[in-house]
């Protein structure tokens, strides 16, 4: 029978969905690392949901483990080196937030648009104060890292009358979309941000992705323009971000994750006025570790009946 081991709190009410594998796999749930590397050398599976600390601790004695899966979407820091190593085939929850990053991203770009920050200080200070406001129809956003994530951003773009570029690795996939009016490849950066409104970052970390929204590349955006985040922090230079935004070279920024999560009291970002700022909770919805969890068990079922697993990670890749 497939063994799993499930590196979690005994007590997350999330798992009790899992006792319906109950007589069809063995599971083992402990975040007990005495408990856990005894088990170990039996695994077949290894579902984490805690940092990296704890499958590092184990996986040198999981011999015998074909499939790793990671509750959560970003991996950058999960794919260390023993990992990558390891015969065993690595999954994770790629794509299952892409929905509310898009709102988030959509929300991003109407907060500066219809200056909802000038319209809540108006209020509060019952203050009537008319202005003409923007329109985001017809404005461009420029997304870097098309994968599902970005092309749930590009749909709800599309149908908000925007126009739409995206930037990936291999521009030549977009080939037809009839989402995106022009695809770029990485060389293409700085030529994409000069065309832009809204730049939206979704991209994984990588050698080849950290900190590519450099000094070059937020100098190269219009000056009312707006980056927003929801990628990784590590894909931005922060202080070059944070130097356009105090300067007002840029519009603003909206930004759901960090370089340093959590952010650090007294980080500039805080206090910026042209900075909407998300701490990293923009994907937690409503039950979001349940979600999860079914996508594991989906695959769970395509491993026990030998099927192609879905979300396979390219460990040499990062993403």
């Amino acid at each position: 029978m497939t063994e799993v081991l499930i590196l979690a709190d005994t007590k997350a009410e999330y798992l009790n969905d899992l006792q319906q594998w109950a007589g069809r796999v063995n599971l083992t749930i402990s975040d007990q690392l005495p408990l856990l590397q005894e088990a170990s050398p039996k695994a077949d599976v290894v579902l984490f949901t805690t940092g990296p600390d704890l499958l590092k601790s184990i996986l040198p004695r999981a011999t015998r483990l074909r499939w790793i899966h990671s509750l959560y979407a970003g991996v950058e820091n999960i794919v260390f080196p023993e990992l990558v190593a390891h015969p065993a085939i690595f999954t994770n929850a790629r794509g299952l937030y892409r929905e509310p990053l898009a709102e988030f991203v959509m929300a991003g770009a109407l907060f500066f648009t219809k200056e909802f920050r000038r319209l809540t200080q108006n209020q509060e200070k019952e203050l009537w104060d008319q202005f003409e406001v923007g329109s985001i129809r017809g404005k461009v956003m420029g997304i870097v890292g098309y994968g599902e994530t970005g092309r749930s951003c590009a749909k709800l773009a599309h149908a908000f009358g925007m126009k739409v570029v995206a930037l990936r690795r291999r521009p030549e996939l977009s080939h037809g979309d009839p989402l995106i009016e022009k695809s770029f490849g990485p060389d293409g950066l700085v030529e994409m941000m000069q065309g832009c409104d809204f730049i939206v970052l979704t991209a994984a970390v990588t050698p080849e992705t950290r900190r590519m929204i450099g000094e070059v590349a937020i100098q190269a955006m219009k000056s009312q323009a707006v980056l927003i985040n929801v990628g990784r922090g590590a894909l931005v230079d922060e202080p070059a971000l944070i130097r356009a935004l105090e300067q007002g070279r840029i519009r603003g920024a909206a930004l759901d994750v960090f370089e340093v999560e959590p952010l650090p009291s007294g980080h500039p970002f805080y206090r910026l006025r042209n900075v909407l700022l998300s701490p990293h909770s923009t994907d937690w919805i409503p039950g979001w570790r349940t979600h999860s969890l079914q996508l594991f068990m989906r695959n769970l079922e395509n491993f026990v009946n030998g099927q192609p697993l879905e979300n396979i990670v390219d460990k040499q890749a990062g993403y």
